[in-house]
């Protein structure tokens, strides 16, 4: 008897173009759209030009200016910088030449690339998406597969509408259980991460599952699936269920009488009750506090209520090594209390936590607050969509009611790309993806943690438990 398929199978499966080894290992795979940005796009472009090829599909292609440009409330076209300028000329002169449709920095729907996709309903459940950015994996909430490919790949797919792909393992990770007050799906994803290690997932696709999960929100699940990244995986899925199909109603345009045939198709995209994973995770949903990283990678991270570690303790020398590393960027002491570390700035946006649930979190805690005299906080909503949205409810006056700057859309300060960055030894409690070095700044140090975290952080001028300002409300 054959075993059932997991829902990733399926959907490499139904857009395998042909195999193109023995095994069937590695395929040429039909992919249905993609997201060009002005960051990693030109490479692609200009050898589309220099071959006299043209774009496959333009209409299945959208460019958004998001990496370089400012985040100022009162920007105007001009970039930040020349370099900056001279990518996004370069970026408006292609998407024209080769038919592309182009969000530009001034543009209504502008914002970052995974939140303005799936908002605007180009992201549908069994899909493959491909893109020049590894958080394509961000599209997996909506039952999409989404990864993330090289310059190379973006000429390929923009000539051919396919990639040479291999085939990932499959890995489940399933989480049960009830999620505790001021607990949200990036402390469920940082869990994760330290629970299997930032190579754990490497050569896997992660289906997400579990009643936890299907408890979560398309917005939370986005989450999710942008930071499976961070633990390695190429891939992370999340079976589209009727939250999902109530997300896109209202965004999908075009379906019309199909609407019902499109959902009720959808709802076979799952993996099959008997289909085999090639690795189990469990969490415990229950066991989950709020998180906050302490180092230089996403798996160095404990709950709000932890402490720095001690290298001496660790029995491996090339861990001792990693340890004393991360501490000695970081400018902690072994056992220092993370709830004590004090904050310069702290920042709220990026394509992991910037949608509105995010911003509703973060206002519910800063409202009636100010924040602490030696923070400098910004908000960068994650498009202009959501930023329309926030003002209609009001949250952009609690914020700047607190002191927050209320910020125009763009990667802005989870990369140093543009001119939101920290200065050399400058500490910032951070919603972001990534806490490298120097991710944000030249020497800059980044603590990451949940939207209503950064807030609180803000507010106290140090790491702090989200929940200790929710019980003083």
């Amino acid at each position: 008897m054959t075993a059932g398929r997991t829902l990733y199978d399926k959907i490499v499966d139904a857009h395998r173009v042909r195999d193109l080894d023995a095994e069937g290992r590695q395929v040429l795979l039909y992919v249905d759209r993609t997201v060009l940005n002005e960051y990693t796009s030109p490479q692609a472009f200009s050898g589309l030009r220099e071959a006299g090829r043209r774009v496959w599909r333009p209409g299945a292609a959208l460019g958004v200016v998001d990496h370089v440009n400012s985040t100022a409330p009162d920007r105007g076209a001009a970039m930040p910088d020349p370099g900056g300028q001279r990518q996004t000329a370069y970026f408006a002169e292609n998407c024209r030449d080769f038919g592309i449709e182009l969000y530009d920095v001034l543009h209504p729907l502008q914002g970052v690339e995974h939140v303005v996709m799936p908002e605007t309903g180009r992201v549908l459940p069994g899909m493959v998406l491909a893109a020049g950015d590894s958080h394509t994996t961000t599209y997996g909430a909506l039952g999409a597969l989404g990864f993330g490919i090289g310059t190379s790949d973006i000429e390929h797919y923009l000539a051919t509408q396919t990639v040479i792909y291999r085939r990932l393992r499959s890995m489940r990770v399933t989480v049960e259980g009830r999620l505790g007050l001021g607990v949200t799906a990036k402390d469920v994803v940082m869990a994760l991460i330290r629970q299997i290690g930032a190579a754990g997932a490497v050569g896997h696709a992660i289906e997400f599952a579990g009643d936890t999960i299907e408890a979560l929100s398309v917005e939370g699940r986005m989450t999710l699936c942008n930071m499976a990244v961070e633990c390695g995986a190429r891939g992370a899925l999340v079976a589209p269920d009727q939250t999902v199909f109530d997300y896109l109603e209202p965004r999908v345009a075009g379906l019309g009488g199909r609407w019902r045939e499109a959902v009720e198709a959808w709802r076979g995209l799952r993996s099959d009750p008997d289909a085999r994973f090639d690795r189990d995770v469990r969490v415990d949903a229950a066991a989950i506090a709020p998180m906050v990283t302490w180092g230089v990678s996403p798996d160095q991270a404990a709950p709000i209520d932890g402490l720095a570690p001690d290298p001496a303790a660790a029995a491996d020398p090339a861990v001792r090594r990693d340890l004393e590393r991360a501490l000695a960027y970081m400018g902690l002491a072994p056992g220092a209390r993370l709830d004590a570390i004090q904050i310069d700035r702290a920042f709220i946006g990026s394509c992991t936590n910037a949608r509105l649930e995010d911003l509703r979190a973060a206002a519910a805690v800063v409202k009636g607050r100010r924040v602490a005299s030696r923070v400098r906080a910004m908000v960068a909503p994650g498009s202009s969509l959501v930023r329309r949205a926030a003002e209609a409810e009001g949250l952009d006056r609690i914020f700047q009611d607190a002191g927050f700057e209320w910020r125009q859309s763009g990667c802005s300060m989870c990369l140093a790309m543009n001119d939101d960055v920290l200065a050399p030894g400058e500490r910032c409690a951070s919603s972001t993806n990534r806490n490298f070095e120097g991710r944000q700044g030249v020497g800059g140090r980044t603590h990451l943690m949940s939207p209503a975290m950064v807030a609180a952080a803000a507010i106290r001028g140090r790491l702090t438990d989200c929940r200790d300002l929710a019980t003083e409300a």
